[in-house]
């Protein structure tokens, strides 16, 4: 591929990634429910994971692979550690 090419697609890439951070940004601040905060904040970690691959895929290294794992540990750790605190309140909830 061209180098023409190439800086493009970064360009059209760092574009979107952008776009999507913004919009995952919106999200966490207006909520308006934790779950929703969360999935904008899932939202963000995984748009930040995506920039990190495709920088990884663009310069062709891997030096940032522990950073992706890191930063997939967590947003899973923090999902299971919401979805199990929303689960626990509703539970509550539906006892009184």
């Amino acid at each position: 591929m061209s180098p023409e090419v190439i800086t493009i697609v970064a360009w059209a890439l760092g574009a979107m990634f952008a776009a999507a951070a913004v919009l995952a940004l919106i999200r966490i601040v207006r909520g308006p429910s934790i779950v929703d905060r969360m999935a904008g904040s899932d939202t963000l970690l995984t748009v930040l994971i995506c920039v990190l691959a495709s920088e990884m895929a663009l310069n062709g290294h891997l030096n940032t692979l522990p950073l992706l794992i890191a930063l997939a540990m967590t947003a899973s750790i923090g999902t299971l550690a919401v979805a199990r605190f929303v689960s626990r309140v509703r539970r509550q909830s539906d006892e009184r």
